[in-house]
């Protein structure tokens, strides 16, 4: 090997290196823990037993589990709906050129910009039942005739999570589809214009065709940070009331620290995973399959 093709090789050391003390270590000891009974005692002892499939089988076996991952799935399923289609809205909204239009969309990334403790703490205030300022304008608008238990209320809960989670995530789909729709040709649009197309069969005909290689970007990375949504919840709900807003990734943290069942922890994190890099294959051979169509 010459000393060109190792000097080529050692820029990939620093990088190699990150992935393996970040990355690999965690995903590694987090595997071995989940085959393991591991608990507080075995952090003094430095043994803890194996049990193989023991602690996959107690968390799929667990009552809570099917209920977590419906949860997970709806949360999943309505925020990445939301936050698209309004993301999508906006970014042909902003495509027209109008003044402070720049400003506007600036404004607008504030909610991607705040750390996620600081809104999921700001829906907690305005979605308070007794003081929150939704209830306050909708209570004034006639729109209901009690205050809404938004966070205490198993069938209001869901909603709540949602709608911190979605507005959270409406600047990130922006960003991305305005950015693709920037780069479709103006002359498209003045030749559909010609052949007489309408507003919407402009958008069908040539703006999402067009998306639609952004589009997938956009969602699959909408769903892998989606479903391992784990802040707000917790500043929200913390899983409650009555697991009505417990996912995967609540639950994970609740039987680690909470009830301190470490290995069961670990084995809810690892289901966590093997979903979200079943959905990534799915994206990846999607892809795949789309260039070679081409």
């Amino acid at each position: 090997m010459t000393r060109t093709r190792l000097a080529k090789l050692s820029f990939y050391v620093p990088a190699l290196l990150y992935l393996a003390v970040f990355f690999g270590f965690p995903i590694l000891t987090n595997l071995t823990m989940s085959f393991q009974d591991y608990t507080v005692t075995s952090f003094y002892a430095s043994d803890a037993p194996w049990t193989g499939l023991g602690n996959y089988a107690a968390v799929l076996g667990d009552e809570l589990f099917p209920t977590t991952l419906w949860n997970t799935a709806v949360f999943t399923v309505a925020s990445l709906a939301f936050q698209f289609a309004i993301g999508l809205g906006l970014a042909l909204f902003f495509r027209r050129r109008f003044p402070l239009g720049g400003l506007l969309r600036a404004l607008l990334l504030l909610p991607w910009l705040l750390p996620l403790l600081v809104s999921g703490t700001v829906f907690r205030w305005l979605l308070d039942q007794d003081y929150g300022i939704v209830n306050h304008v909708l209570l004034n608008l006639h729109l209901i005739s009690d205050p809404v238990p938004w966070l205490v209320s198993p069938d209001h809960a869901m909603t709540a999570v949602v709608i911190a989670n979605v507005w959270i995530g409406i600047p990130f789909n922006m960003v991305i589809l305005y950015g693709g729709l920037q780069s479709i040709a103006p002359h498209l649009y003045e030749a559909a214009a010609l052949d007489g197309a309408s507003a919407w069969q402009k958008f069908r005909y040539v703006t999402w065709p067009l998306l639609r290689p952004v589009t997938s970007v956009v969602l699959m990375l909408g769903l892998i940070y989606t479903i391992k949504a784990f802040d707000v919840v917790m500043v929200l709900t913390q899983g409650g009331p009555a697991d009505a807003t417990q996912l995967l990734s609540t639950w994970s943290y609740q039987v680690s620290f909470t009830e301190l069942h470490f290995g069961e922890g670990a084995a809810v994190g690892n289901v966590l995973i093997v979903i979200a890099m079943l959905f990534a294959l799915v994206y990846l051979r999607a892809v795949r399959r789309e260039q070679a169509g081409r």
